[in-house]
């Protein structure tokens, strides 16, 4: 059986994160350079054989030159030496007629955990140009604690600047290659 591959429409594609900030205020931050890449064995996304999406850490932006070159040090990401995000999924199991979890290693500056995403299938279309497409939002959390990402402060009054978790928020949109 011949494989079928995947991969990302990088204009109809995001990848944002959400942090609390001061626990008050939510401050969301995106990845402008990413990739998303599938093998599937038909066009039923449980039959994938590798799934793989890399980001560029030099690529973050929340609106905020300060708060980014913050984010691409030592203190958070250590861009220099650990460029790419990246995420290798194991398993794509369907649990509803348009839901799924994803399940897969995330690695974070050197640190690798497993990560279960959940998935919202938008379902396959044929474009104006022939070309064959399919839309998943996916959402999930992470300790970035566990990752190394251990920099914070605390106000006067004793509150943290920035909480722990993260929220993960991705509408990814493949493209199925001729």
């Amino acid at each position: 059986m011949a494989t079928i591959k995947w991969s990302t429409d990088p204009m109809h594609s995001e990848v944002q994160f959400k942090v609390k900030h001061l626990m008050i205020t939510t401050v969301t931050g995106y990845f402008q350079t990413f990739n998303a890449e599938m093998e599937t064995e038909t066009d039923d996304f449980t039959t994938a054989t590798s799934i793989i999406f890399t980001a560029d850490v030099n690529s973050i932006n929340t609106n905020n030159e300060q708060r980014d070159t913050h984010l691409k040090s030592a203190d958070f990401f250590e861009a220099d030496t650990h460029g790419e995000i990246r995420f290798v999924g194991n398993r794509y199991e369907k649990t509803g007629e348009d839901s799924a979890r994803l399940h897969g290693d995330l690695t974070i500056k050197g640190t690798t955990k497993p990560l279960t995403l959940e998935v919202e299938f938008g379902g396959m279309v044929v474009d104006p140009y022939g070309q064959t497409k399919a839309g998943f939002t996916l959402r999930g959390k992470i300790s970035r604690k566990e990752f190394g990402l251990t920099w914070n402060a605390v106000t006067e009054a004793g509150s943290v600047v920035v909480s722990d978790e993260i929220r993960l928020n991705a509408e990814i949109q493949l493209v199925k290659q001729g």
